[in-house]
């Protein structure tokens, strides 16, 4: 009975494990990859500032709509990238740890940080889109007086990510990363399991324009049946998803490394398609016009979802032939990047803010709010990584080896902080 008990335990956890006999070696081309697309994701952080009709918490006096189809590059599928490796990078860490213990380690890695930003990095944000619109005539202490209080009705026109005024704003992948995990953890079952394991292997063995097509086609319907708003929520869990079923696949990665060039062109010639379509149809919509041609607002979102994957797969196809080196820098570079993204937008929000007033010029403006951005994540970093107590709030690992009791104590801690923020996103 005992042993009956113990194989059906093993079925069941064997569930939860990926094949490990298609594990594949450690990864340094999406490592760099993943430093590359944070790196472009400040600079199109420091480009809202600056776009002339695109939303955003504070706008510069200098505005650009050229800007609009600069970023138009990379906007597209930027954020694709971060979330596929998520999935690839939740796969390998399933073929190490258990469920029990991966959901541990990422509700502490993601949930801590979380917590940290919304409470003491983020309201800064607010205080000054506030401020910039008019509506806020305190101090920044006054505001932070405000701001824990839980029955100030100065932030009535602002909106709540998680407790009321207590927004996640741009922190919103890390809390959309720890649910986008947990229900990923559910399907386990079913995407280890051998049937869809076989299909997809076969699916990735046809032409590659069809691995094109039947990549495109989620994110199509996915495009045409949300709001704009919400759209990056699915859109980011599909992106996961093919993380987790591609990202072991041998055949799909060769075909990318032998087929980066063909996806060079299809890239430049859907954005340049783009381009066209965002000049000459969005910007209208934009600004308030009507739908006048439903078929070639299809056309247009259908090669939006194109650029979003054909874009994702060219990065990738690069990483695969240029990008797997292993060295010194990278594992700077690697730890730097959660804080990096952490600090960044709350430095561009104060500092852009701060340098608009000084009537600096189209040119000097920028290129000071980028230099000043940068340096100030690195000495972020640099003493961040420095001081043991703040290493866990930007998501890195302890230094010191503690006792066991110390540990203990430091997971309870933790628990209890993390556990009212957990309820309150799963909610």
């Amino acid at each position: 009975m005992k042993i009956n008990k113990e194989n059906n335990l093993n079925w069941v956890t064997n569930l939860f494990i990926p094949n490990l006999m298609d594990m594949p070696s450690r990864r340094y081309d999406l490592d760099w990859l993943r430093i590359i697309v944070f790196v472009l994701l400040i600079l199109y952080h420091t480009g809202m500032f600056y776009v002339e009709n695109w939303g955003w918490h504070v706008k510069s006096t200098y505005q650009s709509q050229f800007l609009e189809n600069i970023m138009l590059s990379t906007g597209p599928w930027r954020m694709a990238v971060l979330w596929l490796i998520s999935g690839i990078a939740i796969k390998f860490l399933m073929a190490k740890v258990s469920v029990w213990r991966f959901i541990s380690m990422r509700s502490i890695r993601l949930l801590l940080p979380l917590l940290f930003g919304i409470l003491i990095v983020v309201p800064p944000q607010l205080y000054i889109e506030m401020t910039f619109n008019g509506d806020l005539k305190l101090s920044y202490w006054q505001f932070m007086g405000e701001f824990f209080s839980s029955n100030s009705d100065i932030f009535t026109k602002y909106q709540a990510g998680i407790w009321p005024h207590i927004d996640v704003n741009h922190l919103w992948f890390i809390r959309s990363l720890w649910q986008f995990s947990l229900a990923l953890i559910c399907l386990l079952p079913i995407l280890n399991s051998k049937y869809l394991t076989n299909m997809t292997n076969r699916l990735l063995n046809k032409n590659v324009l069809l691995i094109l097509l039947l990549l495109v086609l989620p994110i199509f319907i996915i495009e045409l049946n949300w709001d704009e708003d919400n759209v990056r929520y699915p859109l980011g869990f599909t992106f996961m998803l093919y993380g987790y079923l591609i990202g072991w696949n041998k055949t799909f990665w060769e075909k990318l490394s032998t087929n980066f060039k063909p996806l060079c062109i299809i890239s430049v010639l859907s954005y340049f398609t783009t381009v066209f379509f965002y000049n000459h149809l969005w910007l209208d919509l934009i600004k308030g016009a009507e739908v006048e041609n439903e078929l070639l607002l299809l056309l247009a979102m259908f090669n939006y979802s194109l650029l979003r994957i054909v874009g994702l797969l060219t990065v990738l196809a690069f990483a695969v032939k240029y990008l797997n080196l292993k060295t010194k820098k990278l594992a700077y570079f690697n730890e730097a990047v959660y804080p990096f993204y952490i600090l960044h937008q709350t430095i561009i929000v104060v500092v852009g803010y701060n340098l608009s007033m000084l009537s600096l010029g189209p040119v000097i403006e920028p290129i000071l709010l980028i230099i000043i951005t940068i340096t100030c994540c690195f000495i972020g970093f640099e003493i961040i990584r420095r001081i043991e107590i703040l290493r866990p709030c930007f998501g890195l690992k302890m230094n010191n080896n503690y006792s066991v009791a110390a540990k203990r104590l430091a997971y309870l801690l933790t628990t209890i902080l993390i556990v009212p923020i957990g309820w309150r996103v799963l909610i």
